[in-house]
């Protein structure tokens, strides 16, 4: 994948409005695997495949969503200067795939007669061509290539449908000798009076064109009535959530104990068999002891991100940030503001990222600044190694809900709850502004595609077992040379007992010793690498004990200080990469030194309260 322009002659842009299906026609096209979802604003920057079509290959942009080349967000800027000649970092295009959703027709033509404005070469996309049939709308499309002057040809993106004759329309435009001219450069936003006979005319051509209107889908309104309603739709999602949570103590135990049993007989075989006594540390103690203490967390990850995929498809997603309205409004921010928080969920670098579909300057800061806040997929195997030491699988509330997942569940609404406050407190302050307008398109219920679901659990799952064979055995590594070195028989005195000692005064206030210390350092490459290094510590000052991780750690640590590391870990900003990436938004290091420094006061002063506070009542 690139995410540059690519070839230098031979480029072609996709667009389209937001949750048009336009990155599903690109993945197509190019093979790739970009995220999509039945919501709008997944893509937020451009995103460049190749496509090669009888021998021939030329680069396909996949834009971010836009209703118009008038833009209000900086993605939209992003795709409104592509589209317009306008970036010096991506040539002329030789071409438009303009992808419309077949099923709202006449708002997604508003776009396609302002690129047919621009005088570049265009194919028109009529997507969801199986959802239009099955609402009983037809169209001339004929007629409607006759009215706007431009070819086209109707899709069904998820399953590839007519993708072909996409195809066919790149390679009769990158076989042409001229570049295109772009001709209709805006400039400034459009008078009403423009956008009134724009709509006109798309209406116009609708009317033209459609031989069968669409039946009005009474199913989907019940639905909407049902899961957008105060009372009903919050008790739902808090349903949803606590089945979600339920699930990954539950599903994920067998295959987890069988991760974690295999590479203890595989640690067993290691120091039975290899001979040479520094190299059989190295393998059992560093590599196995470092890798396998995460990858036991994978199935977790699996049943996550399943959830995820099947909620983001269905379009319930979109409805669920309908819902958090309410509560958003309620910090001074809006509805919007809710769908980047919800992919913090799974990691706060596409977090921060989709905070650009957020018009408001200070809106999209605030949002920013508690994106980290949400509890993402790394911060999952912390929790659960914790939870899992010195938490009982009891079940209450009438049997039905385990006392893990109710800790777990606590450590999320922790950190939504503490967002909260920190966006209400930025937005009555620093970041005051005025009220914006919340307007979310929802979209239809889907049947969630297949495809689509695999390409998001192995795209998440890949990247678990990508940063577990290079970062997080890296550090192992690392972790296991300065445990083992200088080699006098104790670890106190090795390197890494040195710089434990220097940091223990500082955390040890917050019930955490030299060992927990080194790992909140190290976790700064990754959150969940603070498992791997406190294996790797165990495992170089123990040796060989025949337990498990989770076993260890219930003898090393007391309940009250994994509450506390539970704590620290859900508000601290233990991630270099969310820094980098929000310093890049920001276009500064103001606002990624401010998020760095708040968080981790935030982290420090409330595991000092949960540690002294168990004290003084005698839990520790």
């Amino acid at each position: 994948m690139e995410s540059g322009s690519g070839s230098l002659d031979k480029v072609f842009a996709i667009t389209g409005n937001p949750n048009s299906g336009k990155t599903t026609i690109f993945n197509q096209l190019t093979g790739l695997h970009q995220k999509v979802a039945n919501y709008p604003g997944v893509t937020v920057e451009k995103v460049a495949g190749t496509v090669r079509v009888n021998g021939t290959q030329f680069t396909v942009i996949d834009l971010p969503g836009t209703y118009s080349i008038h833009p209000r967000s900086p993605e939209e800027k992003i795709a409104c200067e592509i589209l317009c000649g306008l970036r010096p970092d991506t040539p002329r295009l030789q071409g438009v795939v303009c992808v419309v959703d077949s099923t709202t027709l006449e708002r997604n033509l508003y776009l396609a007669l302002q690129i047919r404005e621009l005088g570049l070469p265009m194919l028109l996309v009529l997507n969801m061509a199986d959802e239009m049939k099955e609402r009983g709308g037809a169209i001339d499309q004929q007629q409607l290539a006759a009215q706007l002057g431009v070819p086209v040809v109707s899709t069904v993106g998820n399953r590839g449908l007519g993708v072909s004759r996409i195809r066919d329309f790149l390679a009769r435009q990158a076989a042409l000798d001229h570049m295109p001219i772009c001709v209709g450069i805006p400039s400034g936003r459009p008078d009403p009076p423009e956008v009134r006979d724009r709509y006109h005319r798309a209406r116009q051509i609708v009317a033209a064109s459609q031989t069968e209107r669409l039946r009005k889908p009474g199913l989907q309104d019940t639905l909407d009535r049902i899961v957008t309603h105060p009372v009903l739709g919050t008790a739902l999602f808090l349903a949803i959530v606590i089945v979600v949570f339920q699930s990954i103590f539950s599903w994920a135990r067998p295959l987890m104990d069988g991760i974690q049993v295999l590479f203890l007989w595989l640690s067993g075989w290691v120091k039975a068999h290899v001979e040479v006594p520094l190299l059989r540390s190295l393998l059992a103690d560093g590599v196995l002891a470092g890798v396998g203490s995460v990858l036991a967390f994978l199935p977790q990850i699996f049943i996550l991100f399943l959830f995820i995929a099947l909620l983001e498809d269905s379009g319930y997603m979109a409805r669920a940030a309908f819902l958090m309205d309410r509560v958003m409004k309620k910090i001074g921010l809006q509805g919007k503001s809710f769908l980047p928080l919800l992919s913090s969920y799974a990691c706060a670098i596409p977090g921060v990222m989709a905070c650009r579909t957020i018009e408001n300057k200070n809106d999209r800061l605030a949002t920013m600044m508690i994106a980290p806040l949400m509890t993402c997929s790394a911060r999952l195997p912390v929790y659960t190694l914790l939870i899992a030491a010195f938490i009982p699988q009891t079940r209450v509330v009438g049997n039905l809900i385990s006392l893990p997942t109710l800790a777990l569940l606590g450590l999320y609404g922790l950190g939504f709850g503490i967002a909260v406050m920190v966006a209400s407190l930025l937005k009555s302050s620093v970041l005051k502004s005025q009220a914006t307008p919340f307007i979310l398109e929802l979209p239809p219920f889907r049947l969630p595609s297949a495809r689509t679901v695999f390409n998001t659990i192995w795209n998440r799952c890949r990247f678990f077992i990508r940063r577990a064979g290079t970062v997080i055995l890296g550090i192992s590594l690392l972790l296991w040379v300065l445990a083992s070195f200088p080699n006098t028989g104790d670890i106190h005195s090795s390197a890494a007992g040195s710089i434990g000692r220097v940091i223990e005064p500082v955390i040890r206030p917050l019930g955490f010793d030299w060992r927990i210390g080194i790992g909140l350092i190290t976790s700064f490459a990754a959150r969940e690498v603070i498992v791997s290094s406190l294996s790797t510590i165990y495992h170089v000052q123990a040796g060989d004990t025949g337990l498990t991780l989770v076993e260890t750690v219930r003898m090393q640590m007391t309940p009250l200080t994994a509450v506390s590391l539970m704590v620290f870990f859900a508000l601290a900003c233990q991630c270099i990469s969310t820094l980098a990436v929000v310093k890049r938004e920001t276009n500064g290091w103001r606002w990624p030194l401010f998020l760095f420094a708040y968080m981790s006061l935030l982290a420090y002063v409330c595991s000092l309260i949960v540690y002294q506070g168990g004290k003084a009542l005698g839990l520790a």
